[in-house]
């Protein structure tokens, strides 16, 4: 592994091309699940970032493992916290902005030496990923492109061998960290859902489902696509940890001819 030096020193006022920030999505876990055009932008990239948990590797890095070339030059970005706190409080919001900034920055590095980045996303980079934080930052300085990915959602549609929608269902995409008011709330709106960022929160959306009596349709998939997935019906789950990489499906019962 050859981690990029974080103290490059740069002289800004080279005349050089920018480089190009590319957000590459990998999809939900499985690696034959990435893109031909993700699969191709990894294997073909001088320098790879990727987000990981204090601790622990990168999980992004494990799903493009065998596509980064072995001279290509890594950037880890590694969160400051996760779930340690609540994500409203002001420390978190402080510490996650402040990391932010400074991954940030680390990356211009590079790209103000007009060195290309690869920043490798779990799923796509445009549905709730950490890429787009960097990519706000830094998008009125350099370039930036998107590689699509499939969406962690459409993977655990697919393991749990589970039809959402049907002919004019609403599918509605909610986050476990809203109130246990608005969760049911949003539940009895819709036709159908995904319900995400359950780390912590599984307990109250278990309350919000039976409040919009919607127990019985709940499905729990818990890293969908990968070799340890689970499956199973949420009122078969006998407690309430839940991985990031874990979500409920209620799925639509609509119109069908």
């Amino acid at each position: 592994m050859n981690i990029v030096d974080p103290n490059l020193h740069v002289d800004r006022e080279s005349r050089i091309t920018l480089g190009v920030l590319r957000g590459v999505g990998l999809g939900p876990g499985d690696p034959e699940l990435m893109t031909l055009r993700a699969a191709r932008q990894v294997s073909e990239a001088k320098i790879v970032a990727y987000f990981s948990k204090r601790g622990k590797p990168s999980h992004a890095r494990a799903i493009a493992a065998r596509f980064i070339a072995k001279d290509c030059a890594e950037l880890p970005l590694t969160y400051p916290l996760t779930t340690e706190i609540p994500f409203d409080h002001p420390d978190y919001v402080a510490a996650l902005a402040a990391f932010y900034e400074e991954s940030a920055e680390r990356l211009a590095l590079h790209l103000s030496l007009g060195r290309d980045v690869a920043l490798l996303c779990e799923g796509d980079p445009m549905l709730y990923g950490s890429f787009m934080h960097l990519q706000t930052r830094l998008s009125s300085r350099f370039s930036v492109e998107v590689c699509a990915g499939v969406s962690g959602m459409s993977g655990c549609f697919a393991s749990a061998r589970q039809p959402m929608t049907w002919g004019d269902d609403v599918l509605t995409v909610i986050p476990a960290t809203l109130p246990r008011e608005a969760l049911a709330m949003r539940l009895a709106a819709t036709d159908a859902a995904v319900v995400m960022k359950l780390g912590g929160n599984l307990g109250k959306l278990r309350l919000a489902l039976q409040d919009a009596k919607l127990t019985e349709r709940a499905i729990y998939v818990e890293r969908g696509t990968m070799a340890d997935e689970k499956i199973m019906r949420l009122t078969d789950k006998r407690d309430d940890d839940a991985p990031y990489f874990a979500l409920v499906l209620v799925p639509g019962d609509g119109r069908r001819p």
